[in-house]
């Protein structure tokens, strides 16, 4: 029940007991373990709400000098209204009394337009928790670590469960919300001033220019008893059931868990097959093909020709065993491709800068670029690998690019085909596309995909709480090190949370620079592995197939 007492407000559930002081959550115990997990004098310093603009800033609502008044309408509702300088703000805080939970629903109000997001902080988390969180596939670090201190996780793209979890040594306490809607959020974790908080931001999606308010998701908060996988284990629970996952479940390959070893950036060589034949079973072993298309790598999509030698390599390659996945591409569009001009007004444009999204490759570098600003750039720079990122959602878009799709798996008489940057679904300026936000129509551009031919196998690029409903592969990146590792990416490692969330509907195989010419190399691949992914290899020649360095052969005698 939720009672008040002066200016606080005191919920006692069946598992937890709070306490509300001036919107702000100051204390948070455990009745299973009698854990506190909140300390009172650090949440106090921190305002309970903010206003989150586009270019970063974040207000906050609720500080010193605010009005804070609350309203109880019953034993399990409460509304905290706040009045402050720069903006009014809302929170309303009722029980479920079935599982214990308290579910707070935060809202801000201002007249200076442009708002993004409501926060909602949580702060004075106690040192000795970590977080576990759905980034990168899975991490489990101190809040003040420098892999995540003061960073935002956008959501899925970045934080890919909509689900924070605090571990203590036997007991902790997390946030989550059940959004089937597909809206944008995000997670902010610590800022300048407090290294020990979560910010849970309720999106607005795109366009935010004169929007004067956020709100409308509900954080459900509880705590636990054991380790991370008992709050995963309930997150589980209703996303399978929310998305009906059991039956997509049984749609999946027989083969799906029979691989074993994966190659990915594989080139239209039939001397690679006999090579790795006599190195492992073809049947366990995934071959992501990147070099197929009469068009160089990342140039003139959305046009997928197969060449006359990649037509022979995948039917060799079937013949031998092997799993196939041809490299397409769902949303990135060639400027110069003659599609453009017929879908440009769709392409997206960022929440924040409000540039064109999208990205060139500087050579010279070996590093991405913004896509050019000047519109003669645009169309004159195909050799640099030029690609804007069209929304899913318009469904024009999404029939001529099933199109091409459909037309290359039956060119090549195949079965199964990898679709690239199938997690790029942030908040954009144009977010809404004919009802779709970017993450739904993602959703139904790979459910078309995956019904082509009466049913194809789908692998993508990233796996989050949306793709991995359509995708049964997936190209999974390390933490901020897709290409190159980052200082300490080694502590990022041996938190499993999206292959438990997700297990029995999809898998993930590695990215690049796992081929073990280097210590670096083979750490990328442990941390890998410790993330459930199915142990790859990437970038290798016949001769280093052939006359393998021992860390290959390794993985040979193993899988």
């Amino acid at each position: 029940m939720l009672h008040l007492d002066n200016h606080r407000l005191v919920a006692e559930t069946r598992t937890l007991s709070a306490i509300f002081e001036d919107g702000r959550l100051i204390s948070l115990r455990s009745r299973l373990t009698d854990d506190s997990f909140l300390l009172p004098e650090a949440a106090s310093k921190e305002a309970p709400l903010y206003v989150v603009y586009p270019s970063g800033q974040a207000v906050p609502i609720g500080g010193p000098g605010a009005t804070i008044s609350y309203h109880q309408h019953s034993d399990w509702r409460v509304d905290i209204t706040i009045q402050d300088w720069e903006g009014d703000g809302l929170i309303t805080i009722s029980e479920q009394r079935e599982t214990g939970e308290l579910l707070i629903e935060p809202s801000v109000f201002t007249t200076h337009p442009g708002v993004l997001a409501c926060r909602w902080s949580l702060a004075g988390i106690a040192e000795n928790l970590q977080l576990v969180a759905p980034f990168y596939q899975g991490s489990k670090l101190a809040l003040d670590d420098p892999l995540i201190a003061r960073t935002r996780w956008e959501w899925p793209v970045l934080w890919e469960a909509a689900l924070a979890i605090l571990q203590g040594q036997d007991a902790g306490f997390w946030v989550h919300t059940r959004d089937t809607r597909a809206l944008p959020k995000s997670l902010q974790v610590g800022s300048e001033t407090q290294k020990q908080m979560l910010g849970f931001d309720s999106e607005t999606p795109g366009p935010v220019d004169d929007n004067l308010s956020a709100g409308g998701f509900i954080w459900r908060l509880n705590v636990y008893q054991g380790d991370w996988t008992v709050p995963a284990g309930s997150y589980r629970d209703w996303l399978w059931q929310a998305y009906n996952l059991k039956q997509r479940q049984e749609a999946r390959p027989a083969w799906m868990q029979d691989v074993t070893l994966a190659f990915t950036w594989c080139e239209s060589d039939p001397a690679f097959l006999d090579a790795l034949a006599q190195k492992v079973k073809p049947s366990h072993t995934l071959l992501h093909l990147a070099h197929w298309r009469t068009d160089p790598y990342d140039e003139n999509y959305p046009t997928f020709e197969p060449s006359p030698e990649a037509k022979l390599f995948v039917a060799k390659g079937k013949q031998m065993g092997f799993h196939i996945f041809p490299h397409m591409n769902p949303i990135d569009m060639d400027p110069t491709h003659p599609y453009y001009q017929r879908v440009n007004h769709f392409q997206y444009r960022d929440i924040h800068s409000k540039r064109v999204l999208g990205w060139a490759w500087d050579e010279q570098n070996h590093t991405m670029k913004n896509v050019p600003a000047s519109p003669q750039s645009l169309f004159s720079n195909r050799h640099k690998k030029v690609m804007v990122k069209i929304h899913p959602g318009a469904s024009f878009w999404r029939s001529l690019l099933i199109e091409q799709v459909h037309h290359a798996l039956n060119e090549l008489q195949h079965d199964c085909t990898f679709l690239d940057v199938t997690l790029a679904t942030q908040n954009v300026v144009n977010s809404m596309v004919e009802q779709r936000t970017p993450t739904l129509g993602m959703l139904e551009l790979l459910d078309m995909a995956g019904e082509l031919n009466n049913g194809i196998v789908l692998g993508g690029e990233g796996l989050n709480e949306m793709t991995m409903q359509s995708l049964s592969f997936a190209q999974a990146h390390l933490f901020r090190s897709a290409a190159r590792s980052i200082e300490g990416l080694e502590r990022a490692g041996g938190c499993p949370l999206n292959a438990f969330l997700f297990s029995g509907l999809s898998r993930t195989i590695g990215y690049t620079n796992i081929s073990g010419k280097n210590e670096d190399q083979e750490m990328r691949h442990r941390v890998h592995v410790s993330l459930g992914a199915i142990p790859t290899l990437s970038e290798l020649s016949v001769e280093e197939i052939l006359h393998p360095n021992a860390f290959v052969q390794h993985i040979f005698n193993t899988v």
